[in-house]
C-alpha cells in the first residue's frame, strides 16, 4: 500500500532520547520499528541519551555490536547561568500569578511548562481567550504546525509558548528570557532540560516555578538534582490580583 513504509535497506537507525521513550513508555513501539530494519550486524546504529542509565544502556547492548560509548560533559551547568526562584502558591491562584506575573514583567519570550497535553491545552486557551499571544506545543500538535509556531515564537509574533516536556526538548530558540514551571516536573531530569531552554549562548535567564499543595514535594529532588538550592517565595499581593 501505498501508506508502507519499507525499512529493509536503512543503513542508519538514529535512536534519540533513549531515557524519555524508556520513561513514556514507547519502547514495545520502537521495537516494533527495529525488526523491520536489517540485522544489527547490517546497520549503523546511534543511541542518544541525557541520562545512561542501566536500563538505556541495556537498550544500547541490545541494539547495537560492541558499540563505541561516548560521554560528554559540559564546561557549565546549564543551572550555573539561570536565576532560579520558586512562588509559593496555592491551586487556585495559579492562573493569576502567571498572568499578572507576565503582564506586570512585559515579557517577550517566554516558555510555560505543563506536565500533560490536556492541561497545556487548556491554559493555552485561556491565555489566548486573556488576548495574550500565546500557542501550544504539545505531541499533539502537527510537525507542520510546529515549525510554523516555532517560526512565530522567534519572530515575535507570539511570545508565549505553552510546551510539555516531549515537545519543550526540541525547542532550541535564543532570547527565551524566562522558563516557567507552571506545574513542577515529576521527573527532576526534566527540569534541567526545562530551564536549559533559557540562559543560552552566554546569556543569562530565570526560571519561575509554582510549587502547590499538590507537588510542592517534589521540590527537594529537582534541588538535589539541579544541584542548587531553590529560593522559595509568596507572591506580592499584586502578582495576585483577579484577571
Amino acid at each position: 500500500r501505498s501508506s508502507d513504509v519499507d525499512l529493509g535497506d536503512v543503513e542508519v537507525l538514529v535512536l534519540d532520547e533513549a531515557d524519555r521513550m524508556l520513561s513514556m513508555g514507547f519502547i514495545p513501539d520502537v521495537r516494533t520499528i527495529i525488526r523491520h530494519t536489517p540485522r544489527k550486524g547490517d546497520r549503523q546504529t546511534l543511541l542518544y541519551s541525557a541520562t545512561f542509565t542501566d536500563d538505556v544502556m541495556n537498550l544500547a547492548r541490545q541494539w547495537t555490536i560492541d558499540a563505541k560509548v561516548i560521554e560528554i560533559a559540559p564546561e557549565q551547568k546549564s543551572t550555573d547561568s539561570v536565576e532560579q526562584l520558586v512562588y509559593l502558591v496555592s491551586r487556585k491562584d495559579k492562573y493569576k500569578l502567571l498572568r499578572n506575573f507576565m503582564q506586570l514583567n512585559q515579557l517577550e519570550r517566554v516558555i510555560v511548562f505543563g506536565n500533560r497535553r490536556d492541561e497545556t491545552r487548556r491554559l493555552a486557551e485561556r491565555l489566548q481567550k486573556d488576548g495574550l499571544k500565546a500557542s501550544l506545543m504539545s505531541g499533539e500538535i502537527t510537525q507542520q504546525k510546529r515549525v510554523k509556531t516555532l517560526e512565530d515564537f522567534r519572530s515575535g509574533k507570539i511570545n508565549i509558548l505553552v510546551a510539555t516536556d516531549v515537545a519543550g526538548r526540541g525547542i532550541h530558540v535564543d532570547g527565551v528570557s524566562h522558563v516557567i514551571n507552571y506545574a513542577l516536573p515529576e521527573d527532576a531530569d526534566d527540569y534541567v532540560h526545562r530551564i536549559g531552554r533559557t540562559g543560552r549562548a552566554g546569556s543569562t535567564g530565570t526560571s519561575i516555578s509554582f510549587a502547590t499543595e499538590d507537588d510542592s514535594f517534589l521540590l527537594p529532588e529537582i534541588e538535589e538534582v539541579a544541584g542548587v538550592k531553590m529560593k522559595c517565595v509568596y507572591p506580592d499581593p499584586n502578582l495576585l490580583e483577579p484577571v
